[in-house]
């Protein structure tokens, strides 16, 4: 395999019917679709500007426009649920989940754009691309922030992403709304096992929805809730229970975004756009999936 190429073919022979076939309009030949989606690897895993593309990949901008097409047409969401959807009537996915979010540093090229901040954007629909483009200020500057639900193997399984002062908490219930596993028997599974997840995920609104639907919840309580509780007594309700075993697995979607941060397009972004850099994390969640199924006998 050539430094130019990642996707086995094994893990190839997985995506190769989902992804967009030839019109049959007369024209320019259709474009290989392999060395198409090598091309986008490349450039993310290099971090490289698209115009620096080597051109064994073609012109840049047919893969750009590659790129930008499976971005907005939701193609490699499609893609991901299916692979996922193979994983799990194989019996792959681990349904004890992790939640939890991750910075990444926003290169002024992706910032020399129109940004409407503070227009009440609505970042629980991927397939729409928010005023502000998912950019925020933070401590550390301009940045985007990824969250992700992974499960127990820490595969990714949900991505959404927000500007980088977005808090977290916030954000679960609209991941938890996006989990969906499709079988070919019965409704699609949305509930988990359980759900790990640090300090940021411990409220009343997380807990109350995991109880309601038979979650068992693996969060810690901070400090300041647990004085709260018991200044209030008998009303301030029971402890709260941590399986603490249960909870050192909740790394795993640590190591996921280590493993996902060593693409150097993801780790900063250079994307304008957050629907095109979402596609890219999402992308990096497909070749994580069909390199498991592949590796299965």
């Amino acid at each position: 395999m050539s430094r130019f190429q990642k996707l086995s073919d094994a893990q190839w022979s997985l995506i190769e019917g989902m992804l967009p076939r030839p019109t049959g309009r007369k024209g320019r030949p259709f474009a290989d679709a392999r060395l198409m989606v090598e091309g986008i690897v490349y450039r993310y895993r290099t971090g490289i500007a698209w115009r620096d593309l080597p051109a064994v990949f073609g012109p840049w901008q047919t893969v750009w426009t590659w790129h930008h097409r499976m971005a907005t047409e939701g193609i490699w969401d499609r893609v991901l649920a299916k692979v996922i959807a193979a994983a799990d009537a194989a019996g792959m996915v681990d349904w004890s989940i992790s939640v939890d979010s991750t910075i990444a540093r926003t290169h002024q090229h992706a910032t020399n754009t129109t940004r409407l901040t503070g227009a009440g954007s609505n970042y629980t629909n991927p397939r729409l691309e928010p005023p502000d483009h998912g950019i925020g200020r933070s401590r550390g500057g301009l940045s985007t922030k990824i969250h992700q639900l992974v499960d127990g193997n820490g595969l990714p399984l949900v991505t959404l992403i927000t500007p980088g002062q977005a808090g977290d908490s916030p954000m679960f219930l609209p991941l938890m709304a996006q989990l969906r596993v499709e079988r070919d028997r019965g409704r699609p599974r949305t509930r988990p096992d359980a759900v790990r997840g640090d300090k940021a995920y411990s409220s009343r609104a997380i807990r109350g929805h995991l109880r309601t639907r038979g979650i068992r919840a693996v969060i810690p309580e901070p400090d300041d809730q647990k004085g709260h509780r018991q200044r209030r007594g008998s009303r301030g309700g029971r402890p709260v229970g941590l399986d603490d075993a249960d909870y050192r697995h909740r790394n795993v979607i640590e190591r996921n975004y280590c493993r996902m941060k060593q693409w150097r397009g993801l780790a900063t972004r250079y994307d304008k756009h957050a629907i095109v850099y979402r596609a890219a994390v999402v992308l990096n969640a497909v070749i994580a999936w069909t390199q498991q199924l592949s590796d299965t006998p």
